[in-house]
């Protein structure tokens, strides 16, 4: 797991078990799960997948998606461990922010529950644009590989029909 998720997720054990300022623990595991989010959608994922994200809001009103990837040949060179551990990481962070939440109601602790949420939903964001991102990069790369293939096999047919 990256440190920023971990510290966030450790930070909420810890303090659950030993503090008893229910502020301090929102504020400071919020703003470790913020940090946490940050890191993820424009560092970690720029390194380990080549994949950034972000969503705009137009002068309508509507929401609009922005994706960054990088180039077929530099996604090639990404180490595929390094991209199994990122999109394991990511899954695995909100399903522990998940299973936390569940505890929190069976717990019946509503604020606890609230500080969860927060964390999950921050966790959910990086997993929905992440996966977008992921999917638009590879529409866009097999469209750039059929628009290719495609210029090179009609050039292939000019110049063998321009031989004759």
């Amino acid at each position: 797991m990256d440190l920023s998720q971990a510290s966030a997720l450790a930070f909420y054990i810890l303090s659950t078990l030993f503090a008893n300022s229910f502020v301090i623990i929102f504020v400071i595991t919020v703003v470790l799960a913020a940090l946490d989010f940050w890191v993820i959608k424009n560092v970690s994922g720029r390194i380990l997948v080549g994949l950034r994200w972000w969503n705009e809001i137009n002068e309508q009103g509507e929401s609009i998606w922005r994706f960054e990837f990088l180039d077929q040949e530099s996604l090639a060179r990404i180490n595929q461990k390094d991209s199994w551990l990122f999109w394991w990481t990511l899954y695995l962070n909100a399903v522990a922010w998940g299973i936390f939440g569940i505890f929190s109601m069976v717990r019946l602790e509503v604020d606890y529950l609230l500080v969860v949420a927060v964390c999950f939903s921050l966790a959910i964001a990086n997993i929905i644009g992440f996966t977008k991102c992921r999917k638009d990069a590879r529409n866009k790369i097999q469209a750039f590989t059929s628009r290719t293939t495609a210029s090179r096999f009609s050039s292939t047919l000019q110049s063998a029909f321009s031989l004759v």
